[in-house]
């Protein structure tokens, strides 16, 4: 039994690798292309602005993605924030808004790609005995979990709570005033976001928007 157990945890994490490295990688090179193309050189400079994982990756975060790929219905990580400075924007706050923006747009991008994958490998199923009867299980759960692994980053993201993307959005969008009282929680944000992740609250507002996402990207898919 505990090896059976151990077998499908190592399967289960397996599957869903390639699809997180990619997500939170692609997520953070967004930022630092966005915030190069709107005048800030600190990501460039600092060498993030390459899909090599190894300048992106974070302790904590690979570690939250082993435990929640083995305990959680979904799965949740991230990678080393990239360096933005606003000072190089013309105009900061939107620049801003646009910056924590792309992270999550590309993550839903990357869902959609996911999805055709998992189209097509869906309607081509294997020969038995063939090369490809070998991995095609693989590939199908992969590409599934490429679907809900960034519908799943894309939508913790843009939660309105610090460190979050989501949270420089709703600060850029609301007054000046208003948005620096909002960031001074900032340095409880951390705890606040692993608190969600314990009781499960975050996942309760989560899975109905990746399960809604899903769907929608099954009909876009099913128009192609």
């Amino acid at each position: 039994m505990f090896s059976t157990d151990i077998a499908a945890s190592v399967t289960k994490i397996a599957v869903a690798f390639v699809p997180m490295l990619l997500g939170m990688v692609c997520h953070e090179v967004a930022h630092g292309w966005v915030a190069y193309k709107l005048g800030d050189p600190t990501a460039k400079s600092q060498g993030r602005l390459t899909l090599n994982p190894v300048p992106h990756i974070d302790p904590m975060g690979t570690a939250m993605f082993v435990l929640t790929a083995l305990t959680s219905p979904f799965v949740i990580g991230w990678a080393k924030p990239v360096p933005v400075d606003t000072r190089w924007f013309k105009n900061p706050r939107k620049g801003m808004i646009l910056v924590s923006a792309a992270g999550p747009v590309t993550n839903f991008i990357l869902a959609v790609i996911f999805g055709v994958l998992f189209a097509l490998v869906a309607q081509n199923p294997p020969v038995a005995g063939s090369l490809y009867a070998s991995v095609y299980d693989f590939l199908y759960k992969m590409c599934l979990a490429g679907v809900w692994i960034n519908l799943a980053l894309g939508w913790f993201n843009l939660m309105p709570l610090p460190p979050l993307d989501g949270s420089n959005i709703l600060a850029g969008l609301l007054p000046p005033r208003l948005a620096y009282k909002f960031q001074a929680i900032s340095r409880y944000g951390f705890l606040i976001v692993m608190l969600l992740l314990a009781t499960g609250f975050l996942g309760t507002i989560i899975s109905p928007l990746i399960h809604s996402s899903a769907e929608l990207i099954q009909q876009l898919i099913s128009f192609i």
